[in-house]
């Protein structure tokens, strides 16, 4: 609970209802209190912290001047919503965020009648928003909807198809975006907008040269006073970003300073009562009000648990190498010995393992910014003029650009591979950030090579396999480390569409893909049961699958996937077509959103542990109990 000693006027915020009893004039020790509660609670749970920290002015404002729920206010990205769950009731169950049975990281529906639209991935708000003041215009309703988009979300495409939408209407919808500019997403933002965006600075001098000069010209109606307007107009296109949005059909407000509480309520007072588009750019600073985060923005984007008086804890020891480092130095291993190879990411830098290859290949770099279409269609284009195209990507993010892996890369045959990071469950960020699908919507996709990596070693291997592949190729990679494996120093490949045997046993074979290979072992080594690690989703190992279903009593798929036309579905497909009978029991993710929680615990849930193997076999073959002797194979 929250000590009402410490915190004497958020300790009586239980909701926005109760923020608007308070006068304006204790707004700033409210936001001051909020942001010495959030780094507080952060520092006890971990999770989004720097972009929090940059809204806590403009979310007691926007919660001041707006009726919530009953309007509507839509955040963008997701990360800056703590301070907005703080205010809206769960302020005392905050330092659960992200864990099992905890408040979610991002915004979601069904968890509050304040997160008016659901929000993981980037650049939704103004489409959402939009579509909402439609519907209420349609019904009738005078319902106030604000979307609030920053983080980097700007330099996705979907934000301004929903402005040209949204300026080109009429009747003219009634909408508020706010743009909070922060210059930052998880990296440095990237791309001519955020230039664009920086001659803020500049556009301050210029107003500055305005006001002075009115002094000295005097009458406005003058002609040397109508040339100069004519003139500032022309200049300020410029230098201030108001042009651009302007010209989309927006009336533009700004620049303002996110951080000065009084200018906010006012300026949305004036803005709650105007009608048509409205854009209101506020300036803010990413980590506000703790000095190591305004520091190093990018190193408290998101954070562990940590003591806010000390801050992050350098790490200690050595530790195992996460698939995203195998990545990391497999990606400069490879640009080193091949010079045709281009590494692209959409804006995540860090999170994919491309910080070293970006300070040691900056010319073969591609930081795209939020635009997983654009990133992969830019991958096709390379691929047409003979280059060797890397698109480190999400698996959740991937859906973002499907069509264009489709149309653009895949029907045209083009040579480019796609390192999927983030495969299968993640996690603690939920559904929004799970990477369940990825088997599913690549194995039918024509012309795909597709591999799933068992442990680090194999995922290198994998990475060369796909980059030596003439065509499209994608390899696949969980979240943290895998099993400890020493990974070896050269670039070698794999001979396509091979699996490997890594236990030879009765009755019933367990083919297992990628990061589930080490509990099948697991299982296998004690019910005697024979073990293939897949390896290939796309092309699969016809002989070897032959061999064991015609040795083997029972076959049994576990991947870390949706069961629905997983790697298991492939491998039914293939015996049904070539008319080999069996019995089959397919294990993988379940036919539902997995919520927050640990990766262990999600795997568990859906009996992708070894001991929910077990219990999965032994309800169908009861019994494998009474194991027979056994041998173990490689290859």
């Amino acid at each position: 609970m929250i000590d009402p000693s410490r915190y004497p006027h958020l300790s009586r915020i239980d909701s926005p209802a109760d923020l608007r009893q308070f006068d304006a004039d204790e707004l700033p020790a409210i936001a001051e209190e909020l942001r010495a509660y959030l780094i507080e609670s952060v520092g006890r749970s971990g999770g989004h912290f720097g972009a929090g920290l940059g809204v806590i002015e403009l979310t007691v404002a926007l919660h001041y001047i707006y009726a919530t729920p009953e309007d509507r206010i839509v955040w963008d990205v997701g990360h800056q919503t703590y301070p907005h769950k703080i205010l809206t009731g769960r302020r005392d169950a905050i330092h659960t965020v992200k864990q099992k049975d905890g408040i979610a990281p991002f915004p979601k529906r069904d968890e509050s009648p304040y997160d008016a639209f659901g929000v993981g991935h980037s650049s939704t708000s103004i489409s959402a928003a939009l579509g909402m003041a439609i519907a209420n215009a349609q019904a009738g309703i005078d319902r106030k909807v604000v979307a609030v988009i920053g983080d980097g979300a700007m330099t996705a495409g979907m934000a301004y198809e929903a402005l040209n939408h949204a300026g080109g209407m009429d009747p003219e919808p009634d909408l508020l975006v706010i743009l909070n500019d922060n210059r930052m997403s998880i990296s440095e933002n990237v791309g001519g907008l955020t230039r664009m965006l920086g001659r803020m600075t500049a556009s301050r001098t210029l107003n500055a040269l305005r006001e002075g000069g009115k002094k000295l010209l005097g009458d406005k109606n003058n002609p040397t006073a109508k040339f100069v307007r004519r003139w500032e107009e022309h200049w300020k296109g410029m230098f201030v970003p108001s042009t651009l949005f302007e010209e989309m059909g927006f009336h533009y407000t700004g620049p303002l300073d996110g951080h000065d509480v009084g200018a906010l309520v006012s300026t949305l007072q004036t803005l709650k009562t105007l009608k048509g588009p409205q854009l209101l750019h506020v300036i803010t600073t990413k980590g506000k009000g703790y000095e190591l985060a305004e520091g190093d923005q990018i190193g408290y984007h998101a954070v562990s648990p940590f003591d806010p008086q000390e801050g992050l804890a350098a790490r200690q020891g050595a530790k195992k190498p996460t698939y995203t480092d195998v990545f990391g130095d497999w990606i400069c291993d490879m640009a080193a010995a091949e010079p045709r190879l281009l590494g692209i990411t959409p804006a995540m830098r860090e999170g994919s393992g491309l910080v070293r290859f970006s300070r040691e290949y900056p010319d073969r770099y591609f930081d795209v910014a939020i635009a997983e279409q654009h990133a992969v269609t830019l991958a096709a284009g390379m691929a047409c003029e003979g280059a060797k195209p890397v698109v480190a990507i999400y698996s959740t993010f991937l859906q973002r650009g499907y069509d264009q892996l489709v149309h653009d890369v895949a029907l045209q045959n083009l040579d480019v591979l796609f390192a999927i990071d983030r495969g299968g469950t993640v996690g603690p960020d939920g559904a929004t950030h799970a990477g369940n699908l990825d088997l599913s919507y690549l194995r039918c996709v024509p012309n795909m090579v597709v591999m799933a990596a068992s442990d680090e070693n194999e995922c290198r291997q994998m990475l060369t396999t796909g980059f030596a592949f003439d065509g499209p190729a994608a390899v696949r990679y969980p979240r943290g480390s895998g099993t400890g494996v020493a990974v070896a120093a050269t670039l070698d490949a794999l001979p396509i569409g091979v699996a490997q045997l890594r236990r030879r046993g009765t009755r019933i074979a367990l083919l297992a893909f990628g990061a589930t290979v080490a509990a099948a072992e697991s299982v296998g080594a004690e019910l005697g049961l024979t073990v293939v690690n897949m390896r290939f989703i796309k092309p699969l190992d016809r002989a070897l699958l032959h061999e064991v279903a015609a040795s083997h009593e029972g076959l049994v798929s576990i991947e870390d996937n949706v069961v629905a036309g997983g790697a298991g579905s492939a491998v039914a497909e293939l015996l049904a077509a070539d008319n080999i009978p069996g019995s089959m029991l397919h294990l993988g993710l379940p036919d539902a959103f997995q919520h927050h929680a640990s990766r262990e615990q999600l795997l568990a849930e859906a009996g992708l542990d070894p001991a929910g193997i077990r219990a999965s076999l032994l309800a169908r073959w009861p019994d494998l109990a009474r194991p027979r002797s056994v041998h173990t194979a490689t290859g």
